[in-house]
């Protein structure tokens, strides 16, 4: 039986996609799992297998096109199979978007309801406006009543002539979806923020001792791998801080799936380790490494970005010393990681200098309170303290 190749949904609220490239050419034959077509949506260029075994054929969508997710670009088909032909009687979905909508007729207003219409000017400043260009409904006027004159006209003519116009950068479908994910956590879940100062110097200590045993395998792990492995055990001790809201409910998580945010060209995206909390810091390593060059060369798979359960921020590498970090929906917090930095600190009621770092925990009060999110926190500095 044929199966349909459909333009998938990668993504919450994911109308479209963009085709960036077919991997295999049309009468070739694909394995079931093999990479199929390259797709672009607006966090990155994703990887997309086959659904099945067979020959691929009928490809109705050439690269560049954008297509609404849930359309049919091409069929497998087995031996001696056909691609089928669509009905006639309803119209495809790519009709169905690129259509434009049937416009209202206009009616024409009765000459008395053009004054209410608009702002209230003179007709020779109407004129005038129409002749210069310049928008009656931006101007406040100068005359009895607030009324617009001739002179406003002029005034806000020259103005404009002398006013250099500003650039404006289009946003990337990578930033733009970061614009809109963040303003509506910003504005929809019940922030909260606990944060703590950790002595960085056992830390420190084991990264060393751990590059000197692996550098013979090329693995140089970093402060984030090390912080990823001991977040994941510190989640697997707090359920709640690895949960979900779910609407109306609380969801606990059966994985622990630490995001790491990477900065790209154009924005930031999270890859996903998946179960952190079982993974050796060699492991945690590699995976990391390989989901960060991907992300730069904009082929993460929908694996890499998908399930994540808690997020990791970490800006120390840009000299940041401390910040706070949106959550990321549905996930219950973020943690934001400052710079390691000597600073002088108090032990044992003397002044020494220490590396000390930054840990800010973003909580949504919805999933956790306070004393969670304090308990969570102290565990996991009491954990970076001993790295162990």
């Amino acid at each position: 039986m044929p199966i349909s190749v459909v333009m998938p949904a990668l993504e919450m609220a994911q109308e479209t996609g963009k085709l960036v490239a077919w991997r295999k050419k049309e009468g070739e034959a694909v394995a079931k799992g093999e990479i199929l077509l390259e797709i672009e949506t607006d966090k990155a260029v994703m990887e997309i297998e086959s659904p099945g075994a067979g020959t691929l054929a009928g490809v109705k969508v050439s690269e560049g096109t954008v297509v609404p997710v849930g359309q049919t670009i091409a069929w497998i088909l087995g031996p001696g199979e056909i691609p089928p032909v669509e009905s006639k009687a309803s119209p495809s979905l790519a009709r169905v978007f690129s259509e434009t909508p049937s416009r209202s007729p206009v009616v024409p207003r009765h000459p008395a309801q053009l004054e209410t219409a608009g702002a209230k000017a003179s007709p020779k400043a109407r004129r005038l406006a129409k002749e210069l260009g310049v928008d009656l409904t931006t101007l406040r006027g100068s005359g009895p009543g607030g009324e617009i004159l001739a002179a406003d006209i002029q005034a806000a003519s020259e103005e404009k002539a002398h006013t250099p116009a500003s650039p404006l950068q289009t946003l990337s479908p990578v930033a733009r979806l970061m614009a809109e994910r963040t303003a509506q956590s910003w504005t929809t879940v019940p922030h909260f923020f606990v944060v703590r100062e950790v002595d960085a110097s056992a830390l420190n200590q084991a990264r060393m001792e751990a590059i000197k045993a692996l550098e013979k395998d090329g693995i140089k792990p970093t402060l984030t791998d090390f912080l990823i492995a001991l977040v994941a055990r510190a989640l697997a001790k707090h359920p709640r801080m690895n949960a979900s809201w779910s609407g109306n409910a609380i969801r606990l998580n059966p994985e622990v799936n630490v995001g790491v945010a990477i900065a790209v060209d154009d924005g930031v995206v999270t890859a996903v380790i998946r179960e952190a909390d079982k993974a050796s810091l060699r492991g945690i390593a590699t995976q990391r490494r390989g989901l960060a060059d991907r992300a730069k060369q904009g082929k993460l798979r929908p694996a890499d970005i998908s399930g994540a359960t808690f997020t990791i921020s970490n800006l120390g590498m840009f000299q940041v010393d401390a910040f706070s970090a949106i959550i990321t929906p549905p996930q219950a917090a973020v943690l934001a990681i400052g710079s390691v930095t000597d600073r002088v600190v108090a032990v044992e009621s003397k002044a020494v200098v220490r590396p000390m770092m930054t840990l800010t925990l973003s909580t949504d009060h919805r999933v956790a309170d306070g004393a969670r999110a304090a308990a969570f926190l102290n565990d996991l500095a009491e954990s970076i303290l001993r790295s162990q």
